[in-house]
């Protein structure tokens, strides 16, 4: 029986096509190793960074996080906010590390925004760190906070985004 190009290439994609199909990874296996699919988990260290009760609204307390080379800022803003935590949920904290060129955006406490001096990207604190103008294109890297009441202190335990720079926000050990 001979066989036509048209029987060939029609039998060929069915064929690739059920491969594929088995293939596939399913939602249950991706649970089974990752809680959420497409997600990575590092391993993030727990740094106490203030008390609540000693923050002053409006004005940033300076951070470094995951590791020294990463700076961040603790906001108080004042008003219950997308995130927040505490006894008020208004802390909030970021990497100011621009995501456009990396340079250290600065909290304006009147606009609650941060800001960048290089190229005037803006991102709203209030808003998970959302980039509001300028030549930005990612939000800036909300920094994960955890709140005890025992004692009132805050805690960094994660990083939500991609500090600029880096190719994982966990550096490798020496």
């Amino acid at each position: 029986m001979k066989l036509s190009r048209r029987r060939f290439l029609a039998g060929s994609g069915a064929t690739v096509a059920g491969a594929g199909a088995a293939l596939v990874w399913s939602p249950a296996q991706a649970s089974e190793s990752n809680p959420q699919p497409g997600k990575v988990m590092l391993d993030y260290p727990q740094t106490t960074i203030s008390k609540a009760g000693d923050l002053k609204v409006g004005q940033p307390v300076s951070f470094s996080y995951p590791d020294t080379s990463s700076p961040c800022a603790l906001v108080k803003t004042g008003r219950k906010t997308q995130g927040g935590i505490g006894p008020d949920e208004d802390i909030v904290a970021y990497s100011i590390l621009c995501t456009h060129m990396g340079c250290p955006v600065n909290y304006s406490a009147e606009e609650r925004t941060f800001k960048c001096p290089c190229h005037f990207s803006v991102f709203d604190s209030e808003l998970n760190g959302q980039m509001v103008s300028g030549q930005a294109t990612e939000n800036l890297p909300r920094i994960l906070l955890s709140y005890r009441d025992s004692d009132d202190s805050i805690e960094a335990v994660g990083v939500e985004g991609l500090i600029y720079g880096r190719q994982a926000n966990i550096l490798p050990s020496a």
